[in-house]
């Protein structure tokens, strides 16, 4: 009698911790299929040399070293027209600029347009925007009004456009009062995403949020002073392309740069261990990148616009949750503004809109097919800090692969660069006997894609007058603030 009862006894406990092994087997099925949330971090002007993980000796960034090494690195990835209105409304529609009509600062996005949280949101996800926007063009420091004007981003701590990183002014979601950052806006604004993704801690539904940074944009020299303490002028190790008659003055602006990126990597270090502490971490894709680089010096230049690398160049990691099952490290793909949106909707599971023009690279980091050998640099109409009149500036089409880089300006060809064997760019190789087939390959290249593209390579005044833009004797869009 008591064998039986011993029999059915160990009987029940299999059944029962059989039971339970399939609950969590199914529990476990259940998390890891429920959709990820997405975090994109944001910056401006961060030219992708500029991290210690990429090799610049002048600047340690451990948390972003971290990320790295759990992330997949698009160590090739460029801001497909260099400037920060352009690549904001090409991540926002995965559409390049002459579809999507930004091609300059400080004109407005088309309210009908498709964009990323529109597409989110009808997946039930939770929208979230928080800095930088410059998307609006009715004045940098007036507020983007609730609406249409969004895009479709739900909640909102946000500002058109403002470089004053100590009194930064934003308006809070629904609330027309304009405010300002109490102290460092880098600060504050990782503090105002923390506290988000802490609201978001018991929420069933996933979050898209996009932390949009104004560093480390110029001004170089507004970082918080323990952070500027850390860099010395003197100590600075330039670029081989920087001309010895703006030395000084980029040592000093590096230096300022360096402190900005300083900070952004705390922060980041914080938004990351904070984004752990609710548990949301392990099911989260973040991306980092930034909206174009900085020249600051190279080539005998400032800012951005140009093709050089230092200015197209930007930093791309991904970090992807481990159920994705898709392996980290560098990718040399040439992923380009556009193509940032259909890859997290392809990461997410979610249909990707006709209006799309980018690449989905899921299936190119599962390994199922090649892509982003080649990519487009384009420049419709240069205006601001690289316009015409004060700079000699010029419209270009470029065509950048793995190893060349190649630009084409209205009257025929202006650069051909080996990067591989002259990664600072210091031979141009335009017209050199040596390089013949090189170029020709790359022009017919450069003009298949403008082809395919739909690209007609107009002086920018043609695309101005289409758009029906002002400008000023520069070029340039004027702007109030």
């Amino acid at each position: 009698m008591k064998k039986i009862c011993y029999s059915i006894f160990a009987a029940v406990l299999i059944a029962f911790s059989s039971c339970s092994e399939n609950k969590k087997d199914t529990s476990a099925k259940s998390e890891n299929t429920s959709p990820p949330n997405v975090l994109v971090i944001l910056t401006d002007q961060w030219r992708a040399q500029a991290t210690s993980y990429a090799g610049d000796p002048n600047v340690n960034t451990p948390n972003l070293d971290e990320l790295a090494k759990t992330s997949v690195n698009f160590k090739n990835a460029v801001s497909g027209m260099p400037v920060c209105s352009p690549f904001r409304a090409s991540l926002l529609t995965g559409q390049r600029p002459l579809t999507h009509g930004v091609f300059m600062n400080d004109v407005q996005l088309d309210t009908n347009a498709v964009t990323i949280a529109k597409v989110f949101n009808k997946e039930g996800y939770d929208t979230g925007y928080i800095g930088k926007w410059h998307l609006d063009g009715r004045g940098r420091l007036q507020n983007v009004a609730p609406g249409k004007r969004r895009q479709g981003f739900k909640f909102w701590k946000g500002n058109e456009c403002t470089h004053n990183y100590n009194k930064s002014v934003y308006y809070d979601n629904d609330d027309p009062d304009r405010k300002i950052w109490d102290g460092y806006d880098t600060f504050e604004q990782t503090d105002t995403a923390i506290d988000y993704l802490k609201e978001k801690k018991s929420s069933n539904s996933p979050f898209m949020m996009i932390l949009s940074y104004g560093t480390p944009h110029a001004p170089y020299h507004t970082a918080p002073e323990k952070y500027r303490n850390r860099f010395d002028p003197d100590k600075i190790q330039l670029r081989k392309n920087v001309p010895d008659s703006l030395n000084a003055r980029a040592k000093k602006d590096l230096a300022g740069y360096y402190a900005h990126i300083a900070a952004i990597d705390d922060m980041i270090g914080k938004l990351i261990s904070n984004l752990k502490n609710t548990g949301k971490y392990e099911n989260t894709i973040i991306v980092f990148t930034s909206d174009h680089g900085d020249l600051l010096g190279s080539h005998g230049a400032y800012k951005k616009q140009q093709p050089y690398e230092e200015s197209a160049r930007v930093p791309m990691l991904f970090h992807i949750p481990q159920n994705l099952r898709i392996s980290i490290g560098e990718r040399a793909a040439l992923m380009n503004s556009e193509d940032i949106m259909p890859t997290l909707l392809g990461l997410c599971d979610i249909s990707i809109p006709t209006t799309v023009e980018g690449i989905n690279y899921r299936p190119y980091l599962e390994g199922k097919e090649q892509v982003g050998d080649a990519t487009l640099l384009t420049c419709v109409q240069p205006f601001g800090q690289w316009n015409k009149v004060q700079h000699g500036a010029r419209e270009y089409r470029a065509i950048k692969t793995q190893r060349y880089t190649y630009a084409r300006g209205l009257t025929g060809p202006w650069l051909l660069f080996d990067n591989k064997i002259d990664p600072y760019q210091l031979n141009n190789l335009v017209g050199n006997e040596g390089y013949t087939s090189v170029q020709d390959d790359m022009e017919k290249l450069l003009y298949q894609r403008l082809e395919e593209t739909g690209d007609e390579f107009l002086p920018g005044l043609a695309y101005i007058k289409k758009w029906g833009y002002s400008i000023d004797e520069t070029g340039t869009v004027p702007y109030t603030h």
